[in-house]
């Protein structure tokens, strides 16, 4: 998932500019504003040291310190307030920017084909949305505000040291070019560490996923030590970068205060002399020498926001190379052509698909009748699962044409074509919510009565009655507060409010108890009146009544007829079938 593009500082701060700041211009103009202000009292502090100890503390100069003690508290003052408003503002437009780069970011993976979220695991995706939009928002934003801030008091306070003496600015400033070897390599061994530091938070994230939604298959497997200690070896991995990177962040002011330490001795050996020699006063003096004190600070804050762009610039490559990836989705944004009204016919003309590491499908060639019930079975890895991923529009065909009531679904948009489907699979998908959302899946408008009549035919009212809140009962995470016969029924309740006129089962009744079972099975032959509908089989004696059933093997069409027939012939379907009895 990686980037392969080269981003260059200037790419990646034009681009978040645009994205997420500029929205945000006037109060990013005040942020600014204050921040300035807030510089700037360093610089007006050092310069009214000169009068404090030329005149003020001098003889008969005490009239004075009431005036210049005032204004120094003033100066205070007015940095305390100028900081809290500026913090305020860069945290609002920090939050702000987060939220709305993690919803586009959320907004974007969704445009995605399936293949990208099989080659890409959760727990990665997720600390991308949640880790990095983050970490480059809050760096990022610090950088712009701090590098305003501090620039402008090192401005001031330079200007201050130079009105005082040029030469002692020199002398100050003798080590500064040493810094600028080391900050380079500090900075690209920094990003390698960040980058490191990243990819790392996705696999922890990942396998917290895998551990926590796995949790059963992990105590049934005695697993918890193994995954405790692949766990612990990611923390590992992550502990030392961050040690590192803290390390390198660190090392740059920590180089400042060593180059601030000969640029105070050469000022003291210079200016130390011209003082006790009378040449230059004590207030020049501490002055300049409160003015270069103060000067290294922002320095020390700028090299430290070198450090924390790596750290931003690590997560917004990232990012912006996740917003980089297009969908290989060739349909039109608005359908060429529609199916007519009805149950319409399925029919594939030499299909091909083939994975990335073996052939499935070739040339494959079926049709499923309007109005029936058609049936797909085979051994595993015949290509029963891939033919459904196809009609759903998960994958695309990578030669032949699928047709719905006559339209080749190269012509149909990618929500029109879903729109035709309803589905009930054997890992039946519910979502953390309550059983009325994952039900209606956010269409609103739905007749109640419509919904009542729907979760009485698949069977769910049989245990609606029983949860504390009925339908606003929340379903747990992944449907895990419901068992997997209930589960598999609120699923089938969700198909039967579709009203699609393409109805897709795999295994649809498989986690039912045989009585369960067959009142289901009543209410899909309901729900199949008047839609096409093709079921993948694994149990053949679920498939008997069914119009026609396909069989497959390898990815070739071998047989078709009705259960009768196929047995007669005594082929594939017939050995599958008695295999079965025997099992």
């Amino acid at each position: 998932m990686e980037t392969t593009r080269a981003y260059t500082s200037r790419e990646l701060l034009g681009r978040f500019w645009r994205g997420y700041l500029r929205q945000h211009w006037l109060l990013l103009a005040l942020s600014f504003m204050v921040m300035v202000i807030e510089g700037s009292t360093l610089g007006l502090l050092s310069y009214m040291l000169e009068p404090l100890f030329d005149q003020v503390f001098q003889p008969g100069g005490s009239g004075g310190l009431i005036w210049v003690g005032g204004a120094i508290f003033a100066l205070f003052v007015v940095r305390a307030t100028t900081s809290i408003i500026g913090r305020r503002i860069t945290a609002q437009v920090n939050l702000q920017s987060a939220g709305r780069m993690q919803t586009d970011l959320v907004r974007h993976l969704l445009t995605l084909d399936a293949s990208f979220f099989q080659a890409n695991p959760p727990g990665s995706l997720i600390e991308r949305v949640q880790g990095d939009t983050v970490a480059s928002t809050s760096a990022t934003i610090t950088v712009f505000t701090g590098f305003a801030r501090d620039m402008v008091a090192l401005v001031g306070l330079f200007a201050v040291a130079l009105m005082i003496d040029p030469l002692w600015t020199v002398a100050a400033l003798v080590g500064a070019p040493l810094l600028l070897l080391p900050t380079y390599f500090l900075r690209r061994y920094l990003y390698r560490k960040v980058i490191l530091t990243r990819e790392q938070a996705g696999l922890r994230a990942t396998r917290l996923d895998e551990i926590f939604h796995g949790i059963q298959a992990v105590k049934l497997n005695r697993m918890e030590t193994y995954q405790t200690d692949r766990f612990k070896r990611i923390i590992d991995t992550i502990v030392r970068a961050e040690v590192k990177a803290t390390t390198a962040r660190a090392a740059m002011p920590a180089l400042v205060d060593v180059i601030t330490g000969i640029g105070f001795f050469a000022v003291l050996m210079l200016g130390g002399a011209e003082v006790a020699n009378g040449e230059r006063t004590i207030g020049e003096f501490m002055s300049f020498f409160t003015a270069m004190t103060l000067t290294f600070q922002p320095i020390r804050r700028l090299s430290d926001l070198a450090g924390m762009w790596q750290v931003g610039r690590g997560s917004l490559v990232r990012i912006f190379g996740i917003f980089d990836l297009e969908s290989r989705n060739t349909r039109p944004a608005q359908s060429r052509a529609h199916p007519a009204p009805g149950a319409p016919e399925v029919r594939f003309e030499n299909v091909t698909f083939d994975y990335p590491d073996r052939p499935v499908l070739k040339g494959l060639t079926f049709t499923a009748e309007a109005g029936k019930v058609t049936a797909l079975v085979g051994s595993s890895g015949a290509g029963k699962s891939t033919v459904f991923q196809l009609i759903a529009a998960l994958i695309e065909p990578q030669a032949g044409r699928i047709l719905i009531g006559g339209v080749d679904v190269q012509d149909l948009s990618l929500s029109d074509q879903r729109a035709l489907l309803a589905s009930v699979t054997q890992d039946s998908a519910l979502f953390d919510e309550t059983l009325h959302e994952n039900l209606t899946l956010g269409r609103t408008g739905l007749d109640y009565a419509r919904i009542e009549r729907a979760i009485a035919d698949a069977e769910v009212s049989s245990f609606i009655a029983a949860l504390p809140l009925g339908l606003d009962t929340p379903a747990g995470t992944r449907g895990s507060a419901l068992s997997g016969g209930q589960r598999q029924r609120v699923a089938i309740a969700r198909a039967l409010l579709a009203d699609a006129p393409v109805l897709l089962l795999d295994e649809a009744t498989s986690a039912l108890d045989t009585r369960t079972e067959a009142a289901v099975t009543e209410a899909l032959a309901r729900a199949q009146s008047g839609r096409t509908t093709l079921v993948i089989a694994h149990r053949l004696s679920t498939v008997k009544g069914a119009d026609k059933i396909i069989v497959l093997d390898q990815g070739h069409l071998v047989e078709e007829g009705t259960h009768d027939s196929l047995m007669a012939r005594k082929g594939l379907y017939a050995q599958l079938h008695q295999a079965q009895l025997r099992d």
